[in-house]
């Protein structure tokens, strides 16, 4: 099956305190970007080959996220937009740049550099069979509801998931999934929030807890680590 992915890289990364843009930062001598675009790259499952990548970046940022694609050898058609203001909007504007032809699209964020070829064809074979999945671990902490500074409750963790991404869906599931959610003023986390809105059975495959969303510059450092680690 054909496939489209979506590299959503339009945050400006104001906490980490870089002054640039999060995915320009350098990581390991790479920009952030670049590992992502190298995973995809090397996707090679035989059932969904990814056909085209289409990347969203600050506005100015075009030419700098086409030379990570080249860097990184992607030898399928780049499509390079500005994103939008929130994740959400990023996605649908790269959305409508994906070919018809394709039958999935895998939406991933650049700010998880570490997510891992294999995981990305998991969640494209459970997406062709399902309709929608995303990359998930096991919650392991106890989890607390705060209220006023103070413990309201314990929450169970059995059955609890961490979303991470890339997320695969079927095209048509997606593109339906957000018209929705922009025409009737749905804000949403995650594009599986979109998608199981409508109905759809998204699957959950393992994840890893080294695909770090990296958001302050202690995840920052945590990422830089473990790249160091395995050179």
């Amino acid at each position: 099956m054909r496939a489209s992915a979506i590299i959503v890289a339009a945050g400006s990364g104001v906490r980490l305190g870089s002054g640039v843009p999060k995915a320009f930062v350098k990581i390991g001598g790479r920009a952030m970007l670049w590992y992502s675009l190298a995973a995809v790259q090397r996707v090679s499952s035989q059932l969904h080959s990814i056909d085209e990548v289409v990347i969203t970046v600050p506005e100015g940022f075009e030419s700098a996220a086409r030379a990570e694609a080249a860097a990184a050898g992607l030898a399928v058609p780049v499509k390079i937009t500005p994103g939008g203001i929130e994740r959400q909007d990023s996605v649908r504007i790269a959305l409508g740049l994906t070919s018809s032809e394709s039958e999935l699209v895998i939406v991933h964020d650049a700010a998880r550099p570490l997510a891992t070829p294999a995981i990305f064809e998991a969640c494209l074979s459970a997406a062709a069979r399902a309709g929608g999945a995303i990359a998930a671990i096991p919650v392991s902490d106890t989890l607390k509801r705060v209220a006023d500074s103070a413990i309201a409750a314990t929450v169970a963790r059995t059955g609890l998931w961490q979303a991470q991404t890339p997320q695969a869906f079927r095209r048509d599931l997606l593109v339906a999934a957000h018209r929705r959610g922009f025409s009737e003023g749905i804000v949403a986390t995650d594009d599986a929030d979109l998608v199981e809105r409508t109905g759809v059975r998204v699957e959950v495959v393992e994840g890893s807890t080294a695909n770090i969303k990296i958001t302050t510059p202690s995840d920052l450092a945590i990422v830089e680590a473990i790249i160091a680690a395995r050179k």
